[in-house]
């Protein structure tokens, strides 16, 4: 109980500036549970996915079943299955498509890394607005209040220390996330670059047949 009234006193004594700050960590924290739920649910990638029995013994029977529509792997597979269109434009519809993927999986990391900026400056903002309290409790003979200059310095030093909290777990998350969307556009373009080469090979072989 003493921690929460000590948390209560440190918020009390931030001043106004604890107020955008603690609404740029809730913004911080509902876009990485967004994001983490985005990547479960529509990035994660199944196993062994380089293997025939996770391809299909044709180009055309592609992924494990189970998968949401929306799942990067299913938007990718709806074009490849697709016998009737020309391999340069199913080409052309996976580059078009792979973007929208990467946009999509990238969604309000541009707000995270903004946050990462803002939120030590809004500290700083507080603590030169707490210094400045302090010196106008100093007259020309000295301290006036001495309780209020340390209040001003406490309010100085939560501010800062709240802004930079805020920014390194902001900072943290933003880099996690940017590894995970690379770490997903590279699975994908190996995932469609085999699956590509299996349906020329299909192709040329048909062609020598006939």
């Amino acid at each position: 109980m003493n921690e929460w009234n000590n948390l209560a006193d440190a918020v009390r004594l931030g001043g106004w500036v604890v107020y955008p700050l603690t609404a740029l960590a809730v913004v911080a924290l509902a876009i990485m549970l967004d994001r983490l739920y985005a990547f479960w649910r529509f990035a994660r990638m199944p196993g062994r996915l380089s293997e025939p029995s996770a391809r299909g013994s044709e180009p055309g029977g592609v992924i494990p079943p189970g998968l949401p529509p929306q799942h990067a792997l299913s938007r990718l597979s709806r074009l490849i299955d697709d016998d009737r269109t020309p391999l340069w434009r199913i080409e052309a519809r996976i580059e078009a498509t792979a973007a929208q993927i990467e946009r999509d999986m990238s969604r309000g990391l541009w707000l995270l890394e903004t946050i990462v900026t803002a939120a030590p400056l809004l500290g700083l903002l507080g603590t030169i607005v707490g210094m400045m309290h302090s010196f106008r409790l100093i007259g020309g003979d000295g301290l006036v209040n001495p309780a209020g200059v340390s209040g001003g310095v406490a309010q100085a030093l939560v501010a800062t220390a709240i802004g930079l909290v805020i920014a390194l777990v902001a900072l943290f998350a933003f880099n996690y996330f940017s590894r995970r969307v690379d770490r997903l556009m590279d699975e994908l373009e190996s995932f469609v670059n085999e699956r590509i080469g299996d349906m020329r090979m299909t192709a040329e072989q048909r062609g020598v047949a006939s």
